[in-house]
């Protein structure tokens, strides 16, 4: 999907789940914020998160397929893709880790990416009874970024309800 990294991108991009949860949109950037209740405690939806070839949806990827995709869940580790060919492709720095609670990157992912941007993506998960309700928020600043408010926020609401339905039905 993430192949074309034009305006064709951009359209299948925004073709994605319904999401409207943009805050503070304005000329050098925004905010996107999803927010899920997941089934299962926080230490579990976190184990998933951190597999994120398990949940990404593979139309997001340069290679086609989620299979390619691992992060290494540490301060500097990679959120990274492998691409036939021997090629790779970096989407996402881990910069902040608390096990069960909190994960931060830093990036811009997909078509973002030759756009001058900083993205930061954060996922929080709070205790909430016996499942954990996880908050998405991908802070976007920079040129470039136009009309993708609307584009980022499908694609980050249909990665947060993919997360959502992995942990949900996973053994």
């Amino acid at each position: 999907m993430f192949r074309g990294m034009g305006v064709a991108a951009i359209a299948i991009l925004s073709a994605t789940s319904a999401g409207a949860a943009i805050e503070g949109a304005g000329p050098a950037g925004f905010t996107a914020v999803e927010t899920a209740h997941v089934a299962a405690p926080p230490d579990r939806t976190y184990a998933m998160l951190v597999q994120p070839a398990r949940w990404w949806n593979p139309r997001h990827t340069f290679s086609g397929d989620a299979a390619n995709l691992a992060l290494d869940a540490r301060a500097g580790g990679c959120w990274c893709e492998t691409l036939p060919g021997g090629g790779s492709v970096e989407h996402l720095r881990v910069i902040y880790v608390v096990p069960g609670k909190t994960l931060r990157l830093t990036g811009a992912l997909g078509p973002l990416q030759p756009l001058p941007v900083l993205g930061v993506l954060t996922f929080a998960l709070t205790p909430a009874g016996e499942g954990t309700d996880v908050k998405v928020t991908y802070a976007l600043a920079g040129a470039g970024l136009g009309d993708l408010s609307g584009p980022v926020d499908n694609v980050l609401a249909d990665q947060t309800a993919r997360l959502k339905a992995a942990v949900e039905t996973a053994r």
